[in-house]
């Protein structure tokens, strides 16, 4: 990492860094040709999760020697990502230890959701995930290289802003988006915004002078809630309720893209040949009963009764959907994220006995199914989730 060289100032950049393995947790070491970069992203990960420890117990906690750590930490306090909190009392004999922490909120990232375009967010983070400035601008109808040139303009005024108020430094830009994205950042396809095969992350990299990493948005939101939000780290899938329908999955501490980097594109899967159409061409594809307008044109003016049976019977064939999915991956939980009027109560309920009833139950009961932990901020939190990971190697 580039130290900089004062508060705020950008760190002179090439390419964007790959996420690696899109939100992997470092818990343990590796071969001596890469010990230092992914020991170094231990440490952070440890600070980063159970807050400011002394040398000592990041020592006893990363399995690593005590000079190594001291080593690190002073490497991380040099690059302003660490610092020296006040001694702890305690009634050891001898020199009390010293606490490091990071430096989370003197530490800044920007991260852009361009979930609805006719609201496009564009923010600024601390390392907590905490939203410390955010801005919305109408980028409907714009496509291809009018939409690039807005979502740079979008980038560029908030990491302006982000620069001029940073104590330390501005990591880098994270942006979550509809489409297929690989896992250099290109946009392999963004019907909604008329890119195909664009390179994203890499354009804005070199326009911006910044890192800059790209994301699919039903990823950013599974992300967040890992990085978070408090999911299974061991197997999670985050369903994304918006205008279209997605999921991302988390297993064994990484972000599964797939193949053909669409996993988890699960609204247009069939679950009604006879049903209705669908803006793809076929009919009864999921993203027909559970994406947000779609459910509230079928409760728009009906009464109680008829509401909760319309949500029960979205909920219902979610959970018919995503039951083999649980089950072939061995899941945890799943959780729902949207607005909690649609998803929570009715829908909920049925998905949940959907899937459970679908899987081979278990001693500890699981899957778990339930409402996300970070509602309409997790795109925002994912892409700033995707920086921590592509910058310094965890979330």
């Amino acid at each position: 990492m580039t130290t900089s060289t004062a508060p705020g100032a950008p760190r002179p950049r090439t390419a964007p860094r790959p996420a690696p393995g899109g939100g992997l947790r470092p818990s343990a070491k590796v071969l001596p040709a890469q010990a230092r970069a992914h020991n170094r992203a231990v440490v952070l990960g440890v600070l980063f999760h159970s807050g400011p420890l002394s040398r000592a117990d990041l020592a006893r906690a990363t399995g690593l020697t005590r000079v190594t750590v001291s080593e690190i930490v002073a490497g991380l306090v040099a690059d302003d990502l660490v610092a020296e909190l006040e001694t702890r009392p305690g009634g050891r004999v001898g020199k009390p230890a010293t606490p490091v922490g990071l430096r989370g909120e003197d530490n800044l990232v920007v991260a852009v959701d361009l979930t609805r375009l006719s609201g496009a967010r564009g923010a600024v983070l601390d390392l907590t995930g905490r939203v410390v400035s955010e801005t919305t601008v109408d980028l409907h109808g714009l496509r291809g290289p009018a939409a690039l040139a807005a979502v740079e303009e979008l980038c560029r005024g908030v990491l302006e802003s982000a620069r001029s108020t940073a104590r330390a430094s501005v990591l880098g830009v994270g942006i979550g988006t509809p489409g297929v994205v690989d896992e250099h950042g290109t946009v392999v396809e963004a019907a909604n915004l008329g890119w195909s095969d664009v390179p994203l992350a890499q354009l804005l990299t070199d326009a911006l002078g910044a890192g800059v990493h790209v994301v699919n948005d039903a990823n950013a939101g599974a992300l967040a809630e890992f990085t978070y939000g408090g999911s299974s780290p061991s197997g999670s899938m985050t369903v994304m309720v918006g205008e279209g329908l997605g999921a991302g999955i988390v297993l064994d501490g990484h972000l599964v893209r797939g193949g053909r980097m669409a996993a988890g594109e699960i609204g247009h899967l069939t679950v009604d040949p006879a049903g209705p159409p669908c803006e793809c061409g076929r009919r009864g594809c999921l993203e027909t009963y559970l994406s947000v307008p779609r459910l509230t044109a079928a409760l728009e003016g009906r009464p109680p009764a008829r509401r909760r049976a319309v949500l029960t019977a979205a909920g219902r064939r979610l959970g018919a959907a995503l039951a083999p999915v649980v089950a072939a991956l061995d899941l945890d939980e799943v959780l729902l994220s949207g607005p909690r009027d649609l998803l929570a109560g009715p829908l909920l309920d049925a998905a949940r006995r959907s899937v459970r009833e679908a899987c081979l139950p278990t001693a500890t009961d699981v899957p778990r199914v339930r409402t996300a932990s970070l509602e309409d901020s997790a795109v925002l939190r994912g892409a700033a989730a995707l920086v921590l990971s592509g910058e310094l190697g965890f979330s």
